[in-house]
């Protein structure tokens, strides 16, 4: 079993998605406070970061939010986290919310979720990350987007073991399981980087 201490947890920050993405957001906050996980994320103040978040405070958990400060000149970040951090860019963010986390979740989002998930997919991929990746793929939504990546497999883009990068979670408590449970991968994963 993996020792999980903090989760990067990916998600949207739209307020007009259907109510089973935002209470699987919650029960998410829930089970990661409730095993005393520190939930690291975008630090947003609506959405599914803030759903994730306030079921987490509301439940006796951290979280450490980590956004950059012209996010924070705008106002769009929470103001009752544990932890704020601010950091210059948006690569800054990041980079931070890789280093501090033993893990990552991504729960359905747009393209920032979709752009941050591909990025720490590609960061394993070559070495740089190693820690578990779970897709929670509540309602189907990532179905698509795991039909792509099996597409370029199939089609020789990537190795048929670069699908063992992430794994895919069809509830919050799946997706905690799979996170304790799948491989810390080594760097030598390096040698599969090349097709």
């Amino acid at each position: 079993m993996n020792s999980i201490n903090n989760v990067c947890v990916y998600s949207a920050s739209s307020t007009q998605i259907a109510a089973e993405y935002v209470e699987a957001a919650r029960e998410l906050g829930r089970l990661l406070a409730g095993q005393r996980i520190n939930i690291i994320n975008g630090a947003g103040c609506i959405g599914l970061m803030a759903a994730v978040s306030d079921a987490a405070l509301a439940a006796g958990g951290t979280v450490t939010g980590v956004i950059p400060r012209f996010m924070v000149e705008e106002g769009w970040h929470h103001t009752g986290l544990t932890r704020l951090v601010e950091t210059e860019t948006m690569h800054e963010r990041k980079r931070t919310m890789a280093d501090l986390s033993d893990g990552v979740i991504a729960l359905p989002g747009g393209c920032g979720t979709l752009e941050e998930l591909l990025e720490i997919i590609t960061w394993k991929q070559l070495g740089l990350y190693l820690n578990p990746i779970v897709i929670l793929n509540v309602n189907g939504f990532y179905d698509p987007l795991l039909a792509m990546l099996q597409k370029a497999v199939d089609e020789h883009f990537m190795r048929p073991e670069h699908t063992a990068i992430w794994g895919v979670a069809s509830t919050p408590a799946e997706a905690l399981h799979l996170l304790r449970t799948l491989p810390i991968w080594k760097k030598e994963i390096r040698k599969f980087a090349a097709i």
